[in-house]
């Protein structure tokens, strides 16, 4: 059976850009407007980031939106803290604010781009997957239209959910490289079986961590490579 899948390489900014210039390197021949790159604005990034930036859009490939700083405040909930504990670390940032703060900051987000000269794409993409608590009225009117989850992509025009298996690599401890691999087949299957597209979720550091052998592999694996956009 045929699998389609989306390709995205989170946590862009200027602290990994070699290693995201490596993993588009590796990916060469994955058509660009089918590799999202989600960028994450509120970094320090230098007047040479910005243009590397340009020209990565330039050259086809999209440019998401990925929270604001990837770091957040000391959980205050129960959920927060657990989160944080088995699945998100400290980068969760949504998940420290309210509605209205999850609102302003997306807002943000996408002011960013358009501010320096960045075309975003429509695709949002909240740290760790963590979209927090926000009511879909509420994501209806912000710029972005797509909001990924751990479950799959919101469309905020549509007001519909569309869910997608995923798969990814950010194992940098055995048992986070055993939960992964379990994770990965299962999403796997379910892609097959449902006949759903494959998320194929890249980190920058994910060459280095214990399933780098992986990450070409599971890319190559996709028959056909499509754009988010593409959903609709």
């Amino acid at each position: 059976m045929a699998l389609s899948g989306l390709v995205s390489i989170h946590d862009v900014m200027p602290e990994t850009r070699d290693r995201v210039s490596e993993l588009l390197a590796r990916l060469a021949d994955v058509p660009p407007a089918a590799v999202t790159l989600l960028v994450v604005p509120g970094r320090d990034w230098s007047g040479d980031d910005l243009d590397w930036l340009r020209d990565l859009s330039t050259r086809g490939y999209p440019l998401a939106g990925h929270g604001w700083r990837h770091r957040c405040d000391p959980p205050r909930t129960l959920h927060h803290r657990l989160h944080s504990l088995f699945i998100s670390r400290d980068v969760a940032e949504h998940l420290s604010l309210d509605g209205a703060g999850i609102a302003a900051l997306i807002q943000d987000c996408h002011r960013w781009f358009v501010e320096h000269g960045l075309t975003p794409s429509p695709l949002y993409v909240p740290p760790a997957w963590a979209l927090g608590r926000i009511e879909p009225q509420a994501l209806a009117a912000l710029p972005f239209r797509y909001f990924e989850t751990l479950g799959g992509v919101y469309d905020a025009r549509e007001r519909r959910f569309i869910r997608l298996p995923l798969v990814g690599f950010e194992a940098d401890t055995a048992w986070r490289a055993w939960s992964l691999n379990l994770f990965n087949r299962a999403n796997l299957a379910m892609a097959l079986m449902a006949g759903r597209s494959l998320r194929v979720s890249i980190h920058p550091q994910d060459l280095y961590y214990k399933l780098g052998g992986q990450v070409e592999a599971w890319v190559r694996r996709l028959d056909r490579t499509l754009d988010y956009p593409a959903l609709a």
